[in-house]
C-alpha cells in the first residue's frame, strides 16, 4: 500500500521528461490514442514469477523494453523481492548505477534509459514472522540465511534505505494521519525540495542529487568538516563502502533539501546513515540483515 502511494509524492513529468517516457512506452505498444504522452511519473510492479527478459527486456526477435524501462524516472516495485530469479537481480546492478540497460542477443543489441526509484520489498523470513523478537517464526536459523542471502551484497550496497515495517497493533489501527503526513502535505515538501536542486544544479543539465554523475557531485556538493568525518570513520570501521558513502551523502543533500536547509550539516548526515542501516537514532550503524525498502 505504501508504494504503491509513492508515485503521488512524485511531482509530474516535464515536457522533455513527458516525451522521453512516452517514447518507451510507444515502442512497447502501450500509449493509446486518448492518451499519447506520459504525464505522470509511471509506476511497475512486477511479479516474482514474471519472465526476466518481461522484467529486464528483450524478447526473441524484437528487442522490446522490460519493466525496468518502463518504470523510467517512475517507480519499480519488486514485492517478495527475494523470490524473484537471482539474473533479475543481478540485471539491476548497471541500470541502478547508470539509468539505462544494455540488452544484446545474437542478432543484435538495444540500449534503453531505466532512471527509476526502487522500492523492494520483502518478509523477514519463508514463514514471515521472523519479525521482532521473532517467537512465532518456526523457520530454522539456516534457512532464514539463505532466504536474506537471496538478495546479494552487490543490490544492498545500493539500497539507500532500509526500513523495517512491524505489524500494526490494535491501537495503531484507530490512529488517524494528521495532516502533515497526508499525500498532498508529503508532495509539497517533495516538490519544495525538488525546485531547490534545480536552482542549486540551474547551470547543469542534470535535475536532482540522484542524477548527478560522482565526480561532477562531489565538486558540487561537498560536506562540510564535521559531516564528511562522520561519513570517513563510517567507511574506516567497515560499515559503509565507498559507493555506499557516495549513497549517504546524496541522501543527506536531500534531507537538507526537505528540511528547507542550504546544506546538510552532522545532524542531516546522521540521519542519512541510520535511514541506510534502519537503526535508532543514537546507535551505531550496523549492516541491516533484510532489505525492507529502498527509494
Amino acid at each position: 500500500m505504501l508504494a504503491e502511494r509513492f508515485p503521488a509524492l512524485l511531482p509530474d513529468l516535464n515536457v522533455a521528461q513527458s516525451i522521453e517516457v512516452s517514447k518507451i512506452h510507444s515502442v512497447a505498444g502501450l500509449l493509446s490514442i486518448e492518451e499519447p504522452l506520459v504525464t505522470r511519473p509511471p509506476f511497475l510492479a512486477p511479479n516474482h514469477t514474471d519472465t526476466v527478459p518481461s522484467v529486464i527486456g528483450g524478447g526473441s526477435r524484437v528487442i522490446r523494453p522490460g519493466a525496468i524501462s518502463l518504470a523510467h524516472l517512475g517507480v519499480l516495485f519488486l514485492d517478495e523481492a527475494p523470490e524473484f530469479a537471482p539474473s533479475v537481480h543481478d540485471a539491476l546492478r548497471q541500470p541502478l548505477e547508470s539509468g539505462e540497460i544494455s540488452i544484446r542477443r545474437a542478432d543484435g543489441s538495444a540500449k534503453f534509459p531505466a532512471g527509476f526509484q526502487l522500492i523492494l520489498a520483502a518478509n523477514p523470513c519463508p514463514c514471515g514472522f521472523g519479525y521482532d523478537t521473532g517467537d512465532k517464526c518456526r523457520c530454522t536459523a539456516a534457512r532464514r540465511r539463505l532466504y536474506s542471502a537471496r538478495i546479494s551484497g552487490p543490490i544492498r550496497d545500493r539500497i539507500d534505505i532500509v526500513h523495517t515495517v512491524l505489524p500494526v497493533s490494535r491501537a495503531e489501527m484507530h490512529f488517524r494521519v494528521g495532516a502533515d503526513g497526508s499525500t498532498a502535505a508529503v508532495s509539497a515538501r517533495v516538490a519544495a525540495a525538488r525546485q531547490r536542486q534545480r536552482q542549486r544544479f540551474s547551470d547543469l543539465p542534470w535535475v536532482t542529487n540522484a542524477d548527478l554523475p560522482g565526480y561532477e557531485f562531489r565538486r558540487r556538493c561537498p560536506l562540510d568538516v564535521e559531516s564528511a568525518a562522520l561519513v570517513e570513520d563510517a567507511v574506516a570501521s567497515g560499515c559503509l563502502t565507498q559507493r555506499g558513502a557516495d549513497r549517504v551523502t546524496r541522501v543527506a543533500w536531500t534531507i537538507a533539501d526537505l528540511r528547507g536547509s542550504d546544506r546538510p550539516n552532522a545532524s542531516h548526515v546522521r540521519r542519512a546513515l541510520h535511514l541506510r542501516s534502519d537503526a535508532q537514532l543514537g546507535e551505531p550503524p550496523v549492516a541491516s540483515e533484510l532489505v525492507s525498502w529502498r527509494v
